[in-house]
């Protein structure tokens, strides 16, 4: 069975996807505590008002969590709004991080 578009696995984006914009929907806490590498800090309560300003629709995004369930609400904002190159990282920072992958501390 196929995956849906608007998921892609912690593998696949350490593989190397191309050209990506990381965005972070956790809140400020999660954030202190561990972020990727040059992601963009947006909570989700704060996404629809703040994603028109500081996201592009023309850029590829890959939004997560801790777990990615709060990344797929955000997928489901973000392409009501008109952003259709935007992906939810599958099992989220806590899946990046088992796979032994680096985070920010």
């Amino acid at each position: 069975m196929d995956r849906p578009d608007w998921i892609i696995t912690a593998r696949e984006l350490a593989g190397g996807p191309g050209q990506v914009v990381l965005v972070d929907v956790r809140e400020p806490e999660e954030w202190d505590e561990s972020r990727l590498e040059n992601a963009i800090h947006i909570p989700l309560g704060e996404l629809q008002r703040r994603a028109e300003s500081e996201l592009s629709p023309d850029s590829d995004l890959v939004i997560y969590c801790a777990h990615g369930i709060r990344s797929l609400q955000a997928v489901s904002i973000l392409r009501m709004l008109g952003f259709d190159k935007t992906r939810s990282l599958d099992g989220g920072i806590c899946e990046w991080e088992e796979l032994g992958l680096p985070v920010i501390r």
